[in-house]
């Protein structure tokens, strides 16, 4: 920050007999010929005067010895941050200034205006935060070999702005989750559809988090914004576990299937073909002609489930030798899609309740 640190002190010995009580100004010449504070900033990385075109320091002294010593000085200091709620995140950083050589026995410093010490421009703005507040406080340092200090503190609470993340991180990684959900929509037989879908919300995913970490400092604790992108990446990955356990169970569900169609006899071997239906109160289909039970199955559009009850009924005594009865019922239940069926309301409801968790907690 660049700033006018602007000392005030009574010096005596600077007074002078003046008949219109004027002050009297001078640069920084003078200012190495009489007594001014040895301020520093602590933890401070770097911070220097200006001097375009000259040095940036001004004196002005009263008649009756009061001091008015002032710096144009830029620091750049420290601010030991805690990101765990990055970035809704609130920081408070404090600039402090001290005394190098005098201890409190010495020389006293104080604000002379409290918080009103402290004036900046309306048009200050920063481009991560939002500078809620500052205010001032006094307290003293203790250095073991030197003893007791008067340190002077400016405590600033910042607050970041939220919409460059919003835009950079949450609305990519929700829009990568929600892209992720259409896989649910579409047939379990387009493999090169589904899967390569699959891949890429996972990979971008990645790129996501890659990109963030990347311009973070490497802190050893989990931020507010690895939690959100960390469960949206597993949101994400679980939509593909979700088609590859659509399609391992299609694939025992069809070997079933076609195990139980080769026991299956066809149509020539049936006495009485008429009696060979489909019950249309449990399918919804009427009946079906016995040409067609070769080729039952799986439907066409495997978008939906599909409840099947075939009732076969074997009139020939050389085919149902085994059955008691001179009527057999064979009945088949296939439930497909279900896991595609559930998905498309729990991933979007579980994503929207970790969302409600997640902003009320941080935000």
């Amino acid at each position: 920050m660049t700033l006018y640190l602007r000392h005030y002190w009574k010096d005596e010995r600077l007074s002078f007999p003046s008949t219109n009580n004027q002050s009297m100004t001078f640069d920084s010449r003078l200012v190495k010929k009489i007594w001014v504070p040895d301020m520093f900033f602590v933890h401070s990385k770097r911070s220097f005067i200006h001097d375009t075109t000259t040095d940036n320091v001004m004196l002005r002294v009263y008649p009756d010895g009061n001091v008015l010593y002032s710096l144009r000085v830029t620091v750049t200091a420290m601010c030991n941050m805690d990101l765990s709620r990055f970035p809704l995140d609130t920081q408070t950083c404090s600039l402090e200034i001290e005394s190098y050589a005098y201890t409190d026995d010495d020389l006293m410093l104080y604000w002379k205006k409290g918080n009103e010490s402290l004036n900046t421009d309306d048009r200050i703005s920063l481009s991560q935060f939002l500078i809620q507040k500052f205010h001032t406080t006094t307290k003293l340092a203790f250095y073991s070999s030197t003893g007791w200090y008067n340190r002077l503190y400016i405590h600033f609470t910042l607050r970041r702005h939220i919409f460059f993340f919003l835009l950079q991180t949450y609305f990519p990684a929700t829009l990568m989750v929600m892209l992720s959900w259409v896989s649910f929509w579409i047939d379990r037989r387009a493999v090169p559809a589904r899967v390569p879908l699959g891949i890429t919300t996972v990979l971008t995913m990645s790129t996501i988090i890659t990109g963030v970490n990347a311009s973070m400092p490497r802190v050893s604790y989990i931020k507010a914004v690895d939690i959100y992108l960390w469960v949206s990446f597993v949101f994400v990955f679980l939509s593909v576990i979700e088609y590859a356990a659509v399609n391992y169970l299609s694939t025992v569900q069809e070997r079933k299937e076609r195990k139980l169609r080769e026991r299956l006899p066809c149509t020539c071997g049936i006495g009485n073909p008429d009696d060979m239906m489909i019950d249309p109160q449990i399918t919804g289909y009427g009946s079906m002609d016995v040409n067609t039970t070769g080729n039952y199955g799986m439907p066409e559009n495997g978008g939906r489930q599909e409840r099947i009850l075939a009732q076969v009924a074997l009139n020939d005594p050389q085919i149902t030798g085994q059955v008691k009865a001179s009527r057999s019922y064979v009945n088949i239940w296939i439930d497909t899609h279900a896991i595609d069926k559930y998905s498309r309301v729990v991933f979007p409801g579980a994503y929207i309740l970790f969302n409600i968790i997640y902003w009320s907690i941080y935000s």
